[in-house]
């Protein structure tokens, strides 16, 4: 197939309700600045994605999203209540869920079954429940031959997929995901991937895996050098038989384009 200049916009989905909204965010560790008035909204059902260099501060945003390191001042405010307290994130936890860059940071129970009991577990459901929501989670992750196995004893791509169904099992309104496919091999990649597409709820990825973009993202933003910029997601034909989606921050000659989701680009609504 021969190379084609021709641009075309990825197709997003609709958001709906605003979720998640981050307003002037900052956050430093003792050596230096990381975020800069980070400010920007996540909508139902879409899927955003985070990129930015090593170091830029994405997987520090997650964390603060989901108050697991103290903000240094502004406000997240997670299906329209603000989080002030310890309790008010609590209470998000509950309906985000995160995974984790390292998977070795979710698991820690002696058996996959128990690992991914656990969260429904915290969320008041009786051992019996939990026990069948696990299995039922584990059936729709192609794993339910894994709940007797040994945590430990896991391959690394192993240990990604159980870790996403510990997440999966809270049945979570907002997914954040740390550099998802971390650890995959091709066809543990595949399979994580082709489950997260057919997910319904809203999205942050952070990943420099291209295809992790190409699959899901309908909407991007670029952290850079502690601040947020809209990004316009491309997709470019090239010469094999597939296209790769490109994304490039917004610059003031884009600021009369809309985004891809259909809002104007700005990072918050």
């Amino acid at each position: 197939m021969s190379t084609s200049k021709s641009m075309v916009t990825c197709t997003a989905i609709q958001p709906e309700t605003c979720i998640l909204q981050v307003t002037s965010l900052q956050f430093a560790y003792a050596d230096r600045q990381v975020l800069k008035q980070v400010s920007f909204s996540l909508y139902e059902h879409e899927r955003l994605a985070l990129v930015g260099g090593n170091g830029a501060g994405k997987s520090t945003l997650l964390r603060l999203l989901v108050g697991l390191s103290p903000c240094g001042s502004g406000a997240i405010t997670g299906f329209g209540k603000q989080c002030s307290t310890e309790a008010d994130f609590h209470r998000l936890r509950t309906q985000i869920g995160f995974l984790f860059q390292d998977s070795d940071d979710q698991l820690f129970c002696p058996t996959v079954l128990e690992d991914v009991a656990f969260g429904p577990l915290n969320l008041g459901q009786t051992r019996p429940q939990a026990i069948a929501t696990a299995l039922t989670t584990l059936r729709q992750l192609g794993l339910e031959t894994f709940a007797d196995r040994v945590t430990y004893r896991l391959s690394g791509g192993e240990k990604r997929m159980v870790a996403l169904a510990t997440v999966l099992a809270m049945e979570p309104r907002i997914l954040l995901l740390d550099e998802p496919t971390n650890g995959l091999d091709t066809q543990a990649e595949e399979r994580l991937l082709s489950h997260l597409e057919t997910l319904d709820q809203a999205m942050i990825i952070v990943s420099h895996d291209q295809r992790v973009i190409d699959r899901l993202a309908t909407r991007a933003m670029v952290l850079e050098q502690g601040q947020i910029k809209p990004a316009v997601l491309h997709r470019h034909p090239h010469q094999h038989s597939h296209e790769h989606t490109h994304i490039h921050a917004i610059t003031t000659a884009d600021t009369s384009e809309t985004a891809p989701n259909g809002h104007h680009s700005s990072p918050s609504k």
